[in-house]
């Protein structure tokens, strides 16, 4: 039997592998659009950039924004929670009061990045931002191993895991919005691939006939990859149902989390795979809205607070 979690413990832990996942997400969709600029030198820098800071709810002040624009506002600023650096503040600040729950690798491993930090912008300041955007990923895959081997599977654990999957599915769904909304100053969709990490996968499954259909099926629909949208759902319920005793996890849901959580998995399991592309920029609001809402009522049954159900100014 899992000892009894405080709120506010299981609070922090949902936090931090939400942060954690924003992060690195951040970077994948930072790190996708600056490939672009650099692969079509005709591109328009400061329209490309709008596009992005746009689907990452940020309106720049400036009217000709540049490269160094989205890195001081979605990478280095620690300031916003959105940003990469942000969110690793907040995944540090609620490890400090956690200690005791997580492992003291997990622990080793977000103090470590925090404060290395401010060496890595200096490298990516000589070196360009790649340098710094693949050094988050690397650090988010570490800790993301490192919770899955030094934790037990514990309700610490599942909150850290639930976290990390709502950030997840949130995260894809704003992932394929770059290529829905920003139209012709988006990635390609093999780019987008690539983002999600999951070009390798996908190939090996289509035998490298990369259409959109089959990209867009895969990052949604694939129940067999780690980062798809309904695999990421499928996991996030599985905590909701082990978070609710084991006597509800094979009846109906007793949480509105998982009732929210649960429909909306339904409805990509059966969504018309052949309409899938017209249907998606419905199918991803329809998909962020209901990590929105299925976050709020994770925070008011499960902490005692409500926090706000906007992406970019969520604080934990």
């Amino acid at each position: 039997m899992s000892p009894v979690l405080l709120s506010r413990l299981a609070e922090s832990l949902f936090w931090i592998g939400r942060y954690v996942e924003r992060a690195d997400d951040t970077s994948r969709v930072v790190d996708a659009y600056l490939h672009r600029l650099l692969e079509d030198p005709f591109e328009d820098e400061s329209l490309a950039c709008r596009s992005l800071l746009a689907i990452m709810g940020l309106e720049p002040s400036d009217h000709h924004v540049t490269t160094e624009t989205v890195m001081d506002l979605l990478a280095f600023n620690a300031d916003n929670p959105s940003a990469i650096s942000g969110s690793l503040r907040c995944a540090y600040e609620n490890a400090l009061g956690s200690r005791g729950v997580i492992s003291s690798e997990m622990w080793e491993c977000l103090n470590t990045t925090w404060f290395e930090l401010p060496a890595r912008r200096t490298h990516a300041n000589r070196l360009g931002p790649h340098v710094f955007l693949r050094f988050i990923r690397e650090r988010a895959a570490l800790f993301a191993g490192l919770t899955d081997s030094t934790m037990s599977r514990s309700d610490a654990w599942r909150f850290v895991v639930l976290g990390r999957s709502l950030e997840r599915v949130d995260m894809t769904a704003r992932l394929l919005s770059v290529r829905v909304v920003a139209g012709g100053h988006a990635p390609d969709w093999p780019t987008l691939l690539r983002a999600a990490g999951a070009e390798e996968a996908f190939l090996r499954v289509h035998a490298g006939i990369e259409r959109p259909l089959e990209i867009a099926e895969f990052l949604l629909l694939d129940p067999l990859f780690p980062r798809s949208a309904i695999h990421a759902l499928e996991e996030a319920e599985e905590c909701l149902a082990a978070l609710e005793g084991p006597s509800t996890r094979s009846g109906p849901p007793s949480s509105k989390a998982r009732r929210i959580i649960g429909q909306m998995r339904t409805s990509l399991m059966y969504t018309d795979r052949e309409s899938l592309l017209d249907e998606l920029p419905e199918l991803l609001e329809d998909i962020s809205d209901s990590c929105a809402r299925s976050s709020a009522a994770v925070a008011t049954q499960h902490f005692g607070s409500i926090h706000s159900v906007m992406w970019e100014t969520e604080e934990g």
